[in-house]
Order: structure tokens, then C-alpha cells, then sequence
């Protein structure tokens, strides 16, 4: 048997409550041995970890791959990289394709071009209704069978709660996720940022707190009546924690989590009409963020890239045209960093957030343990590099990194214990 060999890197998986230096051994795609040398065998590549973290591989929980569709703003490939780029072995993309991810034929063209692409493996979330229309029912049953890990409406609206509740019920039958945005439409539709003292200053339309929470309310009793099993994606509000505990606490096993952007920016970010920080859901204010890194520390709540990928022209007009969405995959793990480095968000909560959580809503298993597959992320936390959008790995431009100088950076990624990246 042969061997990667990678030594005396720092293993931290908090699932494991591991944290040492240690030499860990990889055949067949498989972690074979930790902290020992196996009995026989011979090590066919060794990599040098001093000074680095080795740590499970990130799964993101929804990101815009552009593909198929818009050409113009990225691919699976370029994505898919980029997304490496920041420790992600696994990425749950988002159904608004064009055209929309709603049959098998979509789906599969999906999963062949993140194949050939060969970097991170990419989840397909199927839609929910038809064309995203919150219409008519989706083959909800179909796109599972073509590899749908969840089914989601994107921020598509449904029409409204009848629909909502047919969606939950045939999802129930079948036990196929489902990942739902709370968003009411009728609250949120004309605003381009939060609803508070800073857009009143700024003289623009806010999306108050209540277009999340009300959809929320609506959701929480839908999925006690149905008995689905649901994710709610990209909460932004604290109001909408107190909710979901409430939920939990009633007995309802309902997971969620966080755009990263929500937890490192707020409202104030908007100041000057930077067209970057309009984004869906919108920044909110400093007391939501800081209600949002506390869930967590504590294990509440996971953290997604809300990565969407825009050219240019898409964020060129005024704040409240341009078009939402913020490109983050190549900046991903040094922002987060930087939340750890000030000491908002624990270096084992970021792990637990941003791998072990999203691994468990999606099916997978990510963890630094003997005999499971080898996807993992070696990084080293004292790197820096300066964004320059030109050298960005994500075809989208959108991004308020650039002409930063962030640390941490990604040396190698591992999936199935095959490198893809570094």
C-alpha cells in the first residue's frame, strides 16, 4: 500500500476533540492511520504540515455557480476552484440556473461538469416548483433520484402558503429535504438594504426584519404541521434565533445557518453606496451580528458563502439597481479568520460551523478520523495575500476584499484524498 504521508501539521477537528501535532497517513482515499506509521506499506508523497492546520473539509451549504446559464459572471470549474481556494471539498449550488435546475437532464449536466472540473464536489440543490415559479410542484421525487442532496426555491417566492404547505407535504412523504428562505416578498420586494437609521440617512427603501421573521413564523408552524425535514437558509436577524430556539425547544429538529458577510459586515458597510454590500439578505445592524456570531460559538448555527458571482457591468449602477449577490469563495476562510483573530467567533466553532454542521445537514461525514474518506484542508493560518481582483479565482468581481491584505491561506485541499487544489 502507498502512501500520502503528511507531517507534523496541527489536526483540529472538533467532532473528534482533536487538536494535536500529529503525522496522519492516506491510502485509497482513506484516512489509514493518525499519530502512527502503519505496520507495512510504503509513503509514495509526503507533505510538509509544520506550522500549518490540517482540519475537515469545508461544505458550503449554497453557493452560485452560474452554470449553466450566465456564462458571462463564472462556471462550475471557475467556481469550484475558488471555492477550493478557501478549504471547501464539498458546495451545495443553488437551483437558478438558466435553465433552472428542475429536472433530472439539468441536473446531471450539473454534476458532469463538476466532474470533469475536478475540484470541489458540487451537491446539486434541485427547485421546488417549476421554473422557480412557486407554481406548480417540481418532480421533487425525480431530482432526488438524480442526485438532489435538498430541494430549495433559492429566494424564489412561493405563491403563496398553500403551495408552501404542498411543497412540505410531498417533501415529508418522501423524506427529502428541504431548504427554505425565509423571506416575505410583499416587505422585502422594494428594499435594497436593511430597514434603519442608516438607510433613512441614505434616503433608501429598507427590508425590515419582519419580511425574514414573518416568513419564518409561516415556515416553523408549516414544518410542525408536515413534519419535513427542513433547513432554513441565510438567517440574518437575531429575532429570527429567538424563533428558531423556540422551534427546537418545542421539539422540532430544524437546523440552519448564516451568510458569512452577515456575520463580518453590517448595515454601516453601505456607507458611500458601495454597490458591493448589496446583498440578499440584506446586512443588518451591529446587535443582529453580534446575536448571530453568538449562535455560533454556541453551536446553533452554521455558516454558508452566500457566494454569488457577478461581472463588472452587474454592480456599475446605483446602489439600489445593482444587481445583489457579493463574490466571496477566494476570500471565505481569511474573513472568517479575521473573526477569530479578534476573537468573535472560536477557532473550533468556525470548524463546526463551516464543515461539521453543513456535513451533517447534507448526508456527509467530514471528520480527521481513521477509516473515513480523506477530505480536508491544510492551512496555514500566518500566510497573507493582498486580493487584487485580476488574480481572483472567481470569474465574479463583486468583492469588497480587494486591495486587502488578509492572512490565512489555503495550501492544499484534499477530497477523497485525491489533491485538487494547492
Amino acid at each position: 500500500m502507498r502512501y500520502l504521508h503528511i507531517h507534523n501539521a496541527r489536526l483540529i477537528d472538533p467532532a473528534q476533540q482533536l487538536d494535536q501535532v500529529a503525522d496522519i497517513y492516506v491510502a485509497e482515499g482513506r484516512i489509514k492511520a493518525i499519530g502512527h506509521k502503519p505496520a507495512s506499506g510504503e509513503i509514495e508523497h509526503s507533505v510538509d504540515g509544520s506550522g500549518q492546520w490540517l482540519v475537515p473539509g469545508l461544505v458550503d451549504l449554497g453557493g452560485h455557480l452560474a452554470e449553466p446559464g450566465f456564462a458571462h459572471k463564472g462556471s462550475i470549474a471557475s467556481e469550484t476552484r475558488a471555492a477550493c481556494a478557501s478549504g471547501f471539498t464539498h458546495v451545495c449550488s443553488l437551483p437558478d440556473t438558466k435553465p433552472v435546475a428542475d429536472s433530472g437532464a439539468v441536473v446531471q449536466l450539473i454534476l458532469e461538469k463538476a466532474a470533469k472540473a475536478g475540484y470541489a464536489k458540487v451537491l446539486p440543490l434541485g427547485a421546488l416548483t417549476q421554473g422557480l415559479a412557486g407554481e406548480q410542484l417540481a418532480a421533487m421525487f425525480s431530482l432526488h433520484e438524480a442526485g438532489c442532496v435538498a430541494l430549495s426555491n433559492a429566494r424564489a417566492p412561493f405563491k403563496d402558503s398553500y403551495v408552501l404547505r404542498r411543497v412540505m407535504e410531498y417533501a415529508a412523504t418522501y423524506d427529502i429535504p428541504v431548504f427554505l428562505n425565509p423571506d416575505d416578498a410583499a416587505l422585502s420586494a422594494a428594499g435594497c438594504m436593511h430597514e434603519g437609521p442608516v438607510a433613512t440617512r441614505m434616503g433608501l427603501t429598507g427590508i425590515p426584519r419582519t419580511a425574514e421573521t414573518i416568513a419564518l413564523a409561516q415556515m416553523l408552524l408549516l414544518i410542525e404541521q408536515t413534519g419535513v425535514r427542513a433547513h432554513i437558509s441565510q438567517i440574518s436577524c437575531g429575532r429570527s434565533l429567538d424563533m428558531l430556539r423556540q422551534a427546537r425547544a418545542g421539539g422540532l429538529k430544524i437546523t440552519a445557518d448564516t451568510p458569512l458577510a452577515n456575520l463580518v459586515y453590517t448595515d454601516e458597510a453601505v456607507a458611500g453606496y458601495n454597490s458591493q454590500f448589496n446583498v440578499r439578505p440584506p446586512l443588518r445592524a451591529e446587535a443582529d451580528r453580534q446575536a448571530l456570531l453568538a449562535a455560533v460559538n454556541a453551536g446553533e448555527l452554521a455558516i454558508s458563502s452566500n457566494h454569488r458571482p457577478h461581472e463588472v457591468a452587474a454592480k456599475k449602477s446605483t446602489f439600489s439597481d445593482a444587481e445583489p449577490g457579493m463574490s466571496i469563495y477566494d476570500a471565505f476562510l481569511p474573513l472568517a479568520l479575521q473573526l477569530v483573530e479578534r476573537g468573535e467567533l472560536q477557532l473550533n466553532a468556525l470548524i463546526t460551523a463551516a464543515s461539521q454542521l453543513p456535513a451533517a445537514v447534507t448526508g456527509l461525514s467530514q471528520s480527521l478520523q481513521e477509516g473515513q474518506w480523506f477530505n480536508a484542508a491544510l492551512i496555514n493560518p500566518a500566510s497573507e495575500r493582498t486580493f487584487r481582483r485580476s488574480q481572483l479565482l472567481s470569474k465574479g468581481r463583486n468583492t469588497p476584499i480587494a486591495g486587502q491584505t488578509l492572512k490565512g491561506a489555503v495550501s492544499a485541499v484534499f477530497v477523497d484524498g485525491r489533491k485538487v487544489f494547492g
